[in-house]
């Protein structure tokens, strides 16, 4: 099992946002976070990160414990993090954006221009001058540079233009069925991300409230409606 969390419990100081939150990933797989705004997921993608403060259980990856690992040491063991802030530097060209912080690995400059064609053309650019669209592209092709075993997207999709979501979804999709990429992906419209992961997390209250495959909660409705407010 590439990512397992036992029991966690995180927030931020002294508050607890996350309650014996319990869940694996598998080496490969897609899994969708979801959950009513205020559930916990971004709190517990940046937990993951070691951003939020774990305060109980155990997150473990590759058989490592991160618990007490800063945030660089995780992403040196194969976390990729695309927060919804995205985070690229501003100030320097699409190019310079992905080789500065590139790791040796499969994910080179070329591969992350056939996985989004659109920054080639726009690799002399600065990460100022680029629309929304094209900053999560990077943010996202930025995140690959560093050969992560596991991506962690929170909320990729969020503001964008339905043509530019279908090509992110396209991309995420790729990366975990041709290239054996694992994911974890948090979206407040789950119709879109059910189709591209295999299960999903429901978080209520900071709590695990369902995992279900895909396909199961994307058949029932009424899970939707119960867990998600969202009705058909």
């Amino acid at each position: 099992m590439l990512l397992r969390l036992e029991a966690l419990g995180a927030g931020w100081g002294e508050a607890r946002i996350l309650h014996d939150v319990t869940f694996d990933l598998a080496e490969g797989e897609a899994v969708a976070l979801l959950g009513r705004n205020g559930a916990g997921k971004t709190t517990l993608i940046s937990a993951l990160m070691g951003v939020a403060r774990q305060q109980a259980g155990r997150i473990a990856f590759a058989g490592t414990a991160l618990d007490r690992l800063p945030p660089e040491r995780r992403a040196a063991l194969g976390l990729g993090w695309v927060p919804q802030e995205r985070n690229i530097f501003r100030s320097l060209t699409v190019e310079e954006n992905l080789t500065a912080v590139a790791r040796p690995g499969p994910w080179t400059l070329a591969r992350a221009w056939e996985f989004f064609p659109r920054l080639e053309q726009r690799r002399g650019n600065l990460g100022s001058a680029l629309s929304g669209g094209e900053q999560q592209m990077l943010a996202m092709a930025r995140a690959l540079m560093l050969n992560p075993r596991l991506l962690l997207l929170d909320e990729p999709l969020e503001g964008l233009a339905p043509v530019v979501a279908q090509q992110l979804l396209t991309a995420i999709r790729r990366m975990t069925a041709e290239e054996g990429l694992a994911v974890l992906i948090v979206e407040q419209h789950p119709h879109l991300v059910l189709p591209i992961t295999r299960r999903a997390v429901v978080l209520e209250r900071g709590r695990v409230a369902l995992i279900a495959p895909s396909a199961e909660i994307t058949a029932k409705p009424e899970v939707a409606e119960r867990y998600l407010g969202l009705t058909t």
